[in-house]
């Protein structure tokens, strides 16, 4: 693949190649979704191709997708992080020298070596079939600390960690517990493959608090949830996502998401004259995401 022009995508033959199935589900020229596990995907890809990868793998422990080999299922934590950091090196390498990664994490506490978690009422996603077991040197209820444990561990692997952003949740969700604050943020870790990179702080400025002005986006952003009707698991906030695209990306260039979901990524980038490709483990995912963009795009092909 390295003598193919860097601006073109892999062809299904390159994509196909060592898969019983073609992995691409939907190609068009502003919007590529590929099938399959983004490890060995990405590999298919020229260096130095895409300009920012926005994404949110999926968290430790958090959540069952059902799919075999989903990240976020193993047993053990630095298992975990490992996967990750194998991926993202991956990301790296396919990210333009000025290339940006957006990484959404979040955090989980210590099961107390429970091996299932019961449904809740107001969030039936919560229910899992299996517990990880608590990791070694933690104690029950400890909080875990993984994003800043992912973040150093991209730091050792040669990212430069830029920043990390507070994703302030205004409707987050209650908890019932009582012997500690109700959590309403999650992070975003701003990473950068170079010293100088590319960031549009003019893109992305807020308004001044005396509100006749604007100044340069602060690293806490209050931004609300949203639901997806089809979907049983969480969902970037579009508005999440389009900062974090203006942030990090210029107008036709091609941004990347690993871990696609439902494709909010995707759908954000079509409206502001970007192209994506998306890579989603779960073709049942990637069906979902298609068919929701195809309520928003259908001028683009679909």
């Amino acid at each position: 693949m390295n003598s193919r022009n860097s601006r073109e995508l892999p062809t299904t033959d390159m994509l196909t190649a060592g898969h019983q199935e073609s992995s691409l589900f939907w190609q068009e020229e502003e919007l590529t979704i590929l099938v399959g596990d983004s490890r060995h995907l990405l590999a298919q890809f020229d260096s130095d191709f895409f300009q920012c990868c926005i994404t949110s793998p999926p968290y430790w422990g958090l959540r069952d997708y059902d799919i075999e080999g989903q990240i976020g299922a193993e047993n053990v934590l630095d298992d975990y992080i490992a996967d990750l950091v194998d991926i993202f090196r991956e990301v790296r390498r396919t990210l333009k020298d000025d290339g940006t990664l957006w990484l959404n994490i979040g955090d989980s506490y210590t099961s107390g070596n429970r091996t299932w978690r019961a449904p809740d009422k107001k969030n039936r996603a919560r229910a899992m079939s299996y517990r990880p077991p608590t990791p070694d040197g933690l104690k029950p209820k400890d909080l875990i600390g993984v994003p800043w444990r992912l973040a150093f561990a991209l730091q050792e692997d040669g990212w430069y960690l830029r920043s990390d952003i507070i994703w302030h949740k205004p409707n987050g969700q209650p908890e019932s517990v009582k012997d500690r604050p109700t959590r309403c943020h999650e992070y975003i870790f701003l990473f950068s493959k170079s010293e100088r990179y590319y960031y549009d702080y003019e893109a992305i400025k807020e308004p001044a608090t005396n509100g006749s002005e604007l100044r340069s986006r602060r690293s806490v952003w209050s931004i609300n949830t949203e639901g997806y009707s089809g979907a049983h698991f969480a969902v970037f906030p579009p508005e999440l996502v389009r900062l974090c695209m203006l942030g990090g990306s210029k107008i036709d260039s091609t941004v990347l998401d690993p871990f696609l979901g439902s494709g909010t990524v995707a759908e954000v980038c079509l409206e502001n004259g970007r192209k994506c490709v998306g890579i989603e483990l779960n073709p049942d995912y990637a069906e979902l995401a298609l068919q929701r963009i195809s309520k928003t795009q259908r001028g683009l092909g679909f």
